[in-house]
């Protein structure tokens, strides 16, 4: 029978580049584990651990291989799986942030993680409050974007913030 984790060790490890989105409701992350040759099973572990054990619901993750979900069920905690269609990103956008809408309306706290903490998770966060319409400017948007998470947005999450905009009010994306 394997033993109880007890201490530091039963409350898991933060997962990497851990970021507020909205405080204590969205969070993005890198993939608990990592990725690529850094990624470690028993860091996976204490990631998810950790996620559990701070009270989140969900993790949603958007990479596109289903690879280590099972780890989620197996650890206990609730996941949904939404591959980022980057070929169809004004049906694809609208739908993901409905779905975070509903889920936060309903008082979850969610984590959402790709691979790695990148342009395109970021961008799709800054996206998010575009489109929600938590800031009007997507000037300001980017700049605090880019303040929560430090890093300075690619072209391609610059775009989906402005294109998030548009599918928020209706305005032809094309």
């Amino acid at each position: 029978m394997p033993s109880k984790l007890r201490g530091k060790w039963a409350l898991g490890i933060t997962p990497r580049h851990f970021t507020w989105i909205l405080r204590d409701k969205l969070a993005i992350c890198e993939r608990p584990g990592g990725y690529g040759s850094n990624h470690r099973r028993v860091r996976r572990q204490e990631e998810i651990i950790w996620i559990r054990e701070n009270g989140f619901n969900y993790v949603i993750s958007i990479i596109q291989a289903p690879h280590n979900l099972h780890n989620y069920e197996e650890l206990g905690m609730a996941y949904r799986h939404r591959p980022l269609r980057t070929d169809n990103l004004e049906i694809w956008l609208p739908a993901f942030y409905s779905e975070l809408d509903d889920l936060l309306r309903s008082g979850s706290r969610l984590v959402v993680h790709g691979e790695e903490l990148g342009d395109r998770l970021v961008g799709i966060m800054g996206g998010y409050i575009a489109w929600n319409g938590l800031i009007e400017d997507d000037t300001k948007v980017i700049e605090i974007t880019e303040r929560l998470t430090g890093r300075q947005l690619d072209p391609f999450a610059r775009n989906v913030i402005m294109l998030s905009r548009q599918l928020r009010n209706g305005t032809d994306a094309s």
